[in-house]
């Protein structure tokens, strides 16, 4: 795992090689996780923790912020005190190709499905 830090906080991330596909599919089973996982798809650069509006506690956010940053299938950095979250589309696009798009598509179809979207 590397470090990434700017202000000198450093957050522990996979390395692209590190990252195995059960980990990820892991990280996207859970519902907050793959809402986090959607809006970062559907939004442009950099989200702060505090634009997501999830049904959870800080706490439980945080667990899940971390569970796919340590997946691989986000990028955190400190920026002053905010925590950026970025989706890693080129590494996981190099390592699993197709597979964010279909999950983003499947996602799409379930959010319609069930009134989500």
């Amino acid at each position: 795992m590397t470090d990434t830090a700017t202000t000198g906080r450093a957050l522990p991330h996979p390395e692209r090689d590190e990252i195995r596909l059960e980990t990820v599919l892991h990280a996207l089973a859970d519902p907050m996780r793959l809402r986090i996982f959607h809006e970062l798809s559907s939004g442009e650069g950099e989200l702060s923790c505090s634009q997501f509006d999830l049904p959870v506690t800080k706490s439980t956010t945080t667990h899940h912020f971390r569970v796919l940053r340590e997946s691989g299938v986000i990028r955190q950095v400190y920026r002053g005190t905010a925590k950026m979250n970025v989706l890693r589309r080129d590494d996981l696009d190099d390592l699993f190709p197709g597979l964010l798009d279909r999950l983003l598509a499947a996602t799409e179809l379930q959010l319609r499905r069930i009134g989500g979207a």
